[in-house]
């Protein structure tokens, strides 16, 4: 047995420790119960996203902090994340509003993604040669060119005019294959990025039905002309409070849901975690994905909650069916940037004006997961009747189980955990998160 260790006010950063650091003596009637037997969901893997905000800093960096960067995050010796998301032109974490055509070519034939050769594509390139090409990338639009909108603008909302629907399907198929030619094989792509969501920054809003007949009339015949079928079209990729109502529409449409792989979620709006497995009970044969999330406001350099709300997060998403987990940015900076709408936000990794390396506790609390439970690893069942505890199991190929603890209270709990015929009294400590390997 392996038990790792992160905790508030002390050095343990995913530190392995002996057994007896955790074992209890005392009579615990609290349980763990695991259930190897009982497998859920295949699980695909953790990842963060790669911005141009992100990606930005990275081009600043000297060669042995990239290596350092990409080491935390993609080596198995470092946080193993196997996915990242990025953007189709400009959105929030973008220095500036963009897209990769000129004013009003319908035809596409001016399609350049320079801008995105700058910084955002070689980051990709290193973290793809990291990962020996295993990395899956899901790519998002926030907004199409302002001229394909109802608003004439990227920013503030507004929606895809009927007379460019197909121009703008069109649209994916030339940035997959564009990415193709520069060595980045695009695993899927979102429809809309938050389509409920009118924000000042890169947005547009789409109704179930638009979203629904997009995919129908559109996309998914696009993707079937230029012979792009492998390529999943994830739908949603909005808030939990919200998922349901969008994804029926598409799926109960039988042209629709045929050329849908799934649903992305985010977690802005509440937990709502209820609604994954209602999902997933609903449509068992569509996939869930979580596809962004991160603290609001700044940086939030040094809280504690922030570690503790991914590692709830995580524990209950992939209890409820979810098969991949994406974290928002990557990297920022000081201020939670750079942001072209001054829209500040927390990352796992905060590197400050001398390239000072801060990593959040949210990347240990990730790590907990992401170091431990491997694509191709089974969810398991679990319960546990100690409220003040949440946790998550996952069996291996070779039958061994990993069981991920969370304690977000202000004192130590106990829990037996039982498996197998086996019973372990385990002290979990205050405030830390800890990972077996039974």
């Amino acid at each position: 047995m392996n038990i790792y260790l992160t905790q508030k006010n002390t050095n343990h950063q995913i530190s392995e420790l002996p057994f007896n650091y955790f074992k209890a003596n005392e009579t615990i009637s609290n349980e763990l119960i695991i259930y190897p037997e009982h497998k859920q969901q295949k699980f695909m893997g953790f990842g963060a996203s790669i911005t141009e905000s992100s990606s930005s800093i990275y081009k600043s960096l000297n060669s042995e902090n990239k290596s350092k960067l990409m080491e935390a995050f993609f080596s198995s010796k470092g946080n193993n994340y196997n996915f990242t998301r990025t953007h189709i032109n400009s959105c929030d974490f973008s220095l500036g509003n963009y897209s990769y055509v000129q004013n009003n070519d319908i035809q596409l034939n001016s399609f350049d993604i320079g801008r995105d050769k700058i910084s955002l594509i070689p980051m990709i390139k290193d973290a793809i040669k990291l990962r020996n090409s295993d990395l899956k990338i899901l790519s998002s639009p926030w907004s199409p060119p302002f001229w394909m909108k109802t608003n004439n603008q990227m920013n503030n909302g507004g929606k895809l005019k009927k007379e460019f629907q197909a121009t703008w399907a069109e649209y994916f198929c030339k940035y997959i294959k564009e990415y193709k030619i520069n060595g980045i094989e695009i695993w899927g792509v979102t429809v809309q990025n938050e389509p409920e969501a009118k924000q000042v920054w890169d947005s547009c809003l789409y109704s179930p039905e638009e979203e629904r007949d997009f995919v129908k009339y559109f996309l998914g015949p696009a993707f079937e002309k230029n012979e792009l079928s492998d390529t999943k079209i994830i739908i949603c990729d909005h808030n939990r409070d919200i998922m349901i109502k969008r994804a029926k529409k598409v799926f109960e449409d039988p042209i629709a849901n045929k050329y849908t792989w799934g649903t992305g979620f985010h977690w802005y709006n509440g937990d709502n975690f209820h609604n994954v497995k209602k999902l997933h009970d609903m449509y068992p044969d569509k996939h869930l994905i979580f596809t962004e999330g991160c603290q609001e406001g700044g940086t939030h350099d040094g809280s504690w909650k922030l570690g503790e709300r991914y590692a709830n997060s995580i524990i209950n998403d992939l209890n409820n069916w979810t098969e991949a987990w994406i974290d928002w940015n990557i990297v920022l900076n000081h201020e939670g940037g750079p942001n072209h709408v001054s829209n500040f936000c927390s990352a796992s990794l905060i590197i400050d004006k001398e390239n000072e390396f801060n990593f959040q506790n949210s990347y240990y609390y990730m790590g907990h997961f992401s170091r431990f439970i491997r694509s191709g690893d089974y969810i398991v069942k679990s319960e546990t009747n100690n409220k003040n505890l949440s946790a998550v199991c996952s069996v291996d190929s070779n039958s061994s189980l990993t069981s991920v603890i969370l304690n977000d209270q202000e004192t130590d709990q106990f829990i037996k955990i039982k498996y197998d015929n086996i019973g372990i009294n385990l002290k979990v400590p205050s405030n830390s998160i800890i990972t077996i390997k039974l």
